[in-house]
């Protein structure tokens, strides 16, 4: 019996557990899933436990992506660049490798047909679901990346980064409250909590004026999955522009995860079934 788990703190709307669990068993794999919230204060004590308890892996959500990188022995190619890790493998030596499958979840969620090469595109946010959105869109091959942010001179450092690590690409940071003009891209990302149950739900990070001038084959994805639709992908759908939500991306991930821990591929439409029956 394999054990995994969930960190982070808050965990209460996480769905990881019955996406897991339905993973499982599509692959015929004996596995329990737990959900332990644990604080930022609590990861010393967390990490010693999950060693302890024979856990063979664990997925790391919000605030731990970061922090969590300090106890890993090794880190994965796409953990290293985005900076985040949001799954973790520990080794019968207890030795713990650090991986980003946030990155192939917000890749493979992208429908066939959306062409992004030499396109720019707009995030809005700088944290660690921006940093997985910039690694697997410069692997779609975008021309430029537009962050859109509240504080400027904080995201200067990431931005020096990604222009380090992606010499091909542009990038460019905006003032998020003086969103005007977004006629230049074909995807704009919603990498920040704004629209999130339970958060603000009744928000939106993009006022439709802005969006409206987006052009009419433009792609609004956002990485939010619980609402299903936020007030974004509504205003988007409105307009009658394309719109991904965050559920696939999440159910990606999972699978990306269960792939490293066990080296096998669960059923993607189980899971995400799972995931819509508990939404």
């Amino acid at each position: 019996m394999y054990k995994f788990g969930l960190i982070g703190y808050p965990l209460g709307h996480s769905l990881s557990a019955v996406i897991h669990t339905a993973g499982f068993e599509s692959i015929g794999v004996q596995a329990t899933y737990d959900i332990l919230e644990t604080p930022p204060e609590d990861l010393v004590t967390r990490i010693k436990s999950l060693k302890r308890e024979d856990y063979t892996g664990f997925n790391v959500t919000i605030p731990l992506k970061l922090p969590v990188a300090l106890f890993v022995d090794e880190v994965d190619k796409r953990a290293d660049i985005a900076g985040a890790i949001n799954t973790v493998t520990i080794n019968h030596d207890k030795t713990m490798k650090g991986h980003n499958t946030d990155v192939a979840g917000f890749k493979k969620a992208i429908p066939y047909g959306v062409e992004l090469t030499g396109k720019k595109v707009g995030i809005l946010g700088t944290g660690g679901a921006s940093r997985a959105a910039t690694v697997a869109l410069t692997e779609c091959g975008v021309k430029h990346i537009a962050y859109y942010t509240r504080n400027i001179p904080n995201s200067l450092e990431f931005l020096n980064y990604v222009r380090r690590t992606f010499p091909e690409v542009e990038f460019s940071t905006h003032q998020i409250d003086a969103i005007r003009d977004l006629s230049e891209l074909s995807m704009l990302v919603n990498a920040t909590p704004i629209g999130m149950l339970g958060r603000s739900a009744d928000m939106t990070p993009v006022e439709l004026p802005a969006l409206k001038t987006l052009p009419e084959d433009a792609v609004v994805y956002d990485i939010i999955y619980n609402p299903k639709k936020t007030v974004l992908l509504k205003d988007a759908e409105s307009l009658g522009l394309r719109t991904i939500n965050g559920l696939d991306m999440l159910v990606y991930q999972a699978v990306s995860a269960q792939e490293i821990w066990l080296n096998k591929t669960p059923d993607f439409n189980v899971m995400k079934l799972a995931a819509l029956e508990n939404l």
